[in-house]
Parts: C-alpha cells; structure tokens; sequence
C-alpha cells in the first residue's frame, strides 16, 4: 500500500501507553514551559532500554492530578484521529498517579472522562487497559486490579503487567492473575520483550488472553504452534523494540516467522511520542522491511479485532468498518 493508503485505512491499536503517547503540545501546556523534542523522544540511534525508559520522566508529571489525567485522554484519541484510528486501547498504571488527594480509581475515572470526550469528538472507540507493575507489590496491584474491576465495561476493558521483565519473571505474578481471572477481568501480560520464553507460557498458563511484544518465542515452533492454536493475540511493536534493543537487528526480528505459522499477529506503537511513531509508521516498516502484503495488513487489523478486549456491538462495527477496504 502507498503511505497515503496506509494513512487512511481504518486502524484499530493494542498496545500503547499513555504516558509515552502523550504531544509535546499537551506536555508543554501541563508543564508552562517549551520542551524540546528530544526530550520526549529517542532518536535512531537509541542504544537501550535504560535510555528510552529515560523519556518518560517529563510525560509522567503531568499525570498526577484529574485534569491532567482527562486531558491526556483527550490528547491521546486526538492524536491518533489523524491517522484514521478507529479503535484504541490505551493502557496505564493508575498507582503511578495516585496522589493523597486522588486515589487509584479516582485517577481511571478522570482518564475515562477524557477518553469518553475524545470518542465524541473524533468517532474513535476506546478501552482501558490498568497495568499492574512488577516491582511493587501484590497487595498493593491487587486492590488495583480489583478498583479497575468495578469500572469493567465503563470505560476499562482489561489488565496488563508491565515493568523489568528480567528483574521480575512471570512465575512471581501466578497468583494476582489466578486472582485476576477469577474475578472475571480479561488481561494482556507484558511478556518476551526480553530473553524468556517461559514468560510467555507462564502468561497463556494462567489465563492471558494476548501477549505484550512476545519476541522471546522466535524459534521456539512448540510455543509459536500453541499459541497459534489457542489463537493468542501478539501486541508486536516493532519499531520499539528496535530501538529498546529486544532484538539485536531488523533481521532477528519475528514478525513474517509469527505470520507464516498462523499466529493471532497485531502491530502497534507501545509509545508514540517515545518512539516517534504512528501506527500507518509501523506498517509502512513492516511492509519494507519483511515484506508483508497488503492482504496482511488488512490481516493485522481483523485480527487486532478479534483479539481486542471489546464488546461484540463494538466488534461488528470495527468488522464492519474493514470490510469496506
């Protein structure tokens, strides 16, 4: 597909933070000061992970309070509005935000309000994915998860892990998990951005119905086959990843080897602005780099709606929206 093709398909994206998705005009705004563009961003030449994590110091102050929260809502949908985003589920930590004066569900119903005001405005449908993070503890996530719980359907459509897989395996998470699946919340789980495989099993065994980047599973045909299987969605981001150095070149990259053995593929931008990035971005590079067909792209956004965590009304309609390409 030509870029101006590419620009104005419908897309529907997985996996993207708030935090490292937020415009340098919102960031400004928030802070009353100009920031720079290579404060918010990582250039080409990024070397690692500890320098992208870096970006995200500016973009997270401006989180800390309600008005903050709706406006980064709003900013976010308007953002991806211009690339013909029809669907987005947007993920965060809510203990992040939480503040003596804001609590944790305080701080999903501000996020939602602006969320809800951005569907308005620009037609896109949206869900809210609560992250959990590694390195603060289960009791404390777990009355996360259960706050996030209360606002399933209203606004919040799931759960995620996040953080320092390599610190933090999943084996640590069993039980918040169990305890999340048998409250009856759908979760995603950041798993194989870096080396285990056994992060990702661990993930599936207790119940996760997608995979945050998932990369670890190249050349493992056993766990790519089960999971093609158990029709797994993969939130694959490719240009982060390269830049995060979770794979060491373009080539090592899995994205055609997941395709080829019928794995539930989508491509997403995990952070915007961080990554300098737009989703018609990401599918221009996998187009150029590994020879994906427009069939395929057409592939990637059917199965980021059959993976996503919507409601079957929402579902039809996004079908829908596809099948007129």
């Amino acid at each position: 597909m030509t870029q101006e093709e590419l620009l104005r398909l419908p897309k529907v994206e997985l996996h993207c933070h708030l935090d490292g998705s937020l415009s340098q005009e919102f960031i400004e705004k928030r802070l009353g000061r100009s920031v720079k563009k290579e404060e918010l961003s990582v250039s080409d030449d990024c070397t690692s992970l500890a320098e992208y994590l870096e970006k995200f110091d500016m973009p997270c102050q401006c989180l800390k309070d309600e008005e903050g929260l709706e406006e980064a809502g709003y900013d976010v949908l308007k953002s991806m509005s211009r690339e013909h985003v029809c669907y987005a589920e947007i993920r965060f930590a809510p203990l992040f935000s939480e503040t003596e004066s804001m609590s944790c569900k305080k701080a999903m119903e501000a996020l939602i309000k602006g969320l809800e005001r951005g569907k308005q405005d620009f037609a896109i449908e949206y869900g809210v994915i609560a992250c959990a993070m590694r390195h603060i503890g289960e009791e404390e996530n777990w009355r996360m998860i259960r706050d996030a719980r209360e606002l399933l359907g209203s606004g919040v459509c799931g759960a995620d892990l996040a953080g320092a897989e390599a610190s933090y395996p999943m084996s640590q998470f069993m039980n918040l998990f169990e305890n999340t699946r048998k409250i009856g919340m759908p979760f995603t789980i950041h798993a194989g951005e870096c080396g285990s495989v056994d992060n990702i099993t661990d993930a599936v065994n207790v119940g996760a119905k997608r995979i945050g980047h998932g990369i670890a599973m190249r050349g493992h045909e056993d766990v790519i086959r089960e999971l093609a299987e158990k029709k797994i969605g993969i939130e694959m981001c490719p240009i982060s990843n390269l830049q995060t150095k979770a794979v060491s070149g373009p080539e090592f990259y899995p994205i055609r080897e997941f395709l080829d053995h019928g794995v539930r593929v989508t491509v997403n931008t995990d952070n915007r602005t961080v990554s300098n990035t737009t989703l018609t971005k990401e599918l221009e590079f996998i187009q150029k780099t590994y020879g994906v067909r427009d069939e395929e792209v057409l592939l990637l956004m059917r199965n980021a709606v059959d993976a996503a965590f919507a409601s079957d009304t929402v579902k039809e309609k996004l079908y829908r929206k596809l099948a007129e390409k």
